[in-house]
């Protein structure tokens, strides 16, 4: 059941609405380095209302423990002014919780299995989250956020989206849409003497030059193509291109498949072990960690980059810091074209929630000050303070434009404010617009362009319970024996005694249920 299916007279169902409603999302769209254009309705500015309820006095601090995700290794303390000013802004007291990004995962297993949860954390939908969601561990949020002036924005498809049996356990961190990009080093394109590629063999034939040409004039075979890391994005993204489907697709009978069942999946992962025994990728990409991932770009080992286009705007901005030129050094680009026509994976228009917990949260009195508080980090000067730190201090305006002052070198003042982002939600988004860079321009075009290619997975929404029960298990299946198929440690036959496991071991099960739900959904 769609728990939002009749708000406000609006129906948010079925694959062509999700698909529609999503494209509108994509100009709310929020990367996880806190840039983006302003759009949607202008958030309340929550600042001037009462300090709100909780345990204690109404006028003491709230208490808070928060775990989000980090990137690196500098990170926040008790001392930080960001911190120190979002306290006194919100009325709390915070203990940050940053755990690496590439250990997430593990950590928030291992966290909800404790039962020792820390006051807001991010979470997935993970079958351990669902699963710990289902058991009562955190506050079902649903009959609250029309309380809260930004909270109350947020977009009906993405709360189905983000939902749980049509219940809500977390805040939806807001993301674009069309995110998705290929990030290239501008200047060994030159060198080799291409354009940017816009089919799969010109993707193909620019990588084979960027480990056979010396794109790096040094003379030495030290260069290759693509960088991949333990983060299997990449992958997922590049797999669309071929025409697999994004997760679930619809095949000819109109019933739902998963993308590894499909012959494009199978042609994507010999292009990908193409790229491995030919060297055009980093061979250590299945232990590599992603903390690291742009050092091989910075550093002048590989020339391209699958992921979000926004990453291109940080490695120019780390190369600029090594040595500033007037001119970038990346330049990013849409999908290439595949055999079925420009394809992109999209983001689900959210990246993680915000879910508080019953166990340090512990009566309705204090929910809502919880949600005052998250609230309050959507408001204008909260989310500019998350994302960039301090006027003065971290970045000047300039024509209406930010400009950040601080560079990779400056690691005192990065810290301050680094992963602080991590806490927003976007909800709606407003940030002012970035310093117009041949860089940031073309992440703003590819965004924009990519609203008309990318291919919506109409299972979104569902919530299976075969998955909640057996994902972790079903999941692993798939992820090893792709990796395994990459490296040449599976032939094809291996590779299909790999899906025919996955299927004996819940999958058929799965993909029963799904299309019971996907049915239901449509009737």
């Amino acid at each position: 059941m769609n728990l939002y299916a009749n708000k406000k007279g609006r129906k948010a169902k079925g694959f062509a609405v999700l698909l529609s409603l999503a494209m509108l999302l994509s100009l709310l769209g929020a990367c996880s380095g806190g840039g983006g254009n302003s759009g949607g309705s202008q958030p309340a500015d929550t600042k001037a209302e009462t300090a709100g309820e909780g345990a204690g006095s109404e006028n003491s601090p709230l208490k808070l423990s928060i775990m989000v995700p980090s990137f690196k290794t500098d990170l926040p303390d008790k001392n930080s002014p960001v911190l120190k000013e979002l306290e006194s802004y919100t009325n709390t007291d915070i203990t940050m919780q940053f755990v690496p990004n590439s250990s997430y995962p593990d950590k928030m297993n291992i966290t909800l299995a404790s039962g020792q949860l820390p006051s807001i954390m991010v979470v997935d939908r993970t079958p351990s989250f669902i699963n710990a969601a289902r058991a009562g561990a955190f506050w079902e949020l649903s009959p609250y956020l029309k309380d809260y002036p930004n909270l109350s924005q947020a977009n009906d498809v993405v709360l189905n989206n983000s939902s749980i049996d049509g219940k809500l356990y977390g805040i939806y961190r807001a993301r674009t849409l069309g995110r998705m990009g290929v990030t290239i080093n501008k200047d060994w394109l030159e060198k080799v003497g291409m354009e940017p590629p816009k089919t799969i063999d010109e993707f193909y034939s620019m990588l084979k030059a960027f480990k056979e040409q010396d794109p790096d004039g040094n003379g030495k075979d030290d260069t290759y193509g693509l960088v991949v890391t333990k983060y299997a994005g990449p992958w997922d993204i590049m797999q669309v291109w071929f025409g697999a489907p994004n997760k679930w697709g619809v095949g000819e009978d109109g019933k739902l498949v998963p993308t590894h069942m499909t012959p494009e999946y199978k042609e994507a992962l010999a292009f990908f072990r193409k790229l491995y025994e030919e060297g055009l990728v980093n061979e250590d990409f299945a232990v590599m960690d992603p903390a690291v991932w742009m050092d091989p770009l910075v550093n002048g080992q590989a020339g391209a980059v699958v992921d979000v286009a926004d990453m291109a705007r940080r490695i120019d901005g780390r190369m600029q810091d090594k040595a500033e030129r007037e001119t970038s050094y990346m330049s990013v680009h849409q999908a290439p074209v595949g055999p079925k026509g420009h394809r992109d994976m999209p983001t689900q228009g959210y990246s993680s929630m915000l879910a508080i917990s019953k166990s340090a949260i512990k009566t309705e009195e204090e929910l809502k000050r919880v949600l005052k508080f998250l609230d309050q980090i959507n408001d204008p000067k909260m989310q500019l303070l998350l994302s960039y730190g301090m006027e003065g201090r971290h970045y000047e305006m300039k024509d209406g434009f930010l400009i950040s002052t601080v560079t990779e070198a400056d690691v005192a003042l990065v810290k301050e404010y680094e992963a602080m982002n991590q806490m927003l939600m976007f909800i709606p988004q407003v940030l002012p617009p970035l310093e117009q860079t041949d860089v940031n321009k073309q992440i703003e075009e590819v965004y924009k362009a990519n609203e008309a290619i990318i291919v919506a997975n109409p299972a979104e929404p569902l919530v299976s319970q075969v998955y909640a029960q057996k994902g972790q298990q079903l999941d692993n299946i798939i992820a090893d024996a792709r990796i395994k198929y990459i490296v040449g440690q599976l032939d094809e036959k291996g590779l299909d005694e790999a899906i025919a496991l996955w299927r004996s071991s819940g999958g058929d099960e799965y993909i029963a249920e799904i299309n019971k739900l996907y049915e239901e959904a449509n009737s």
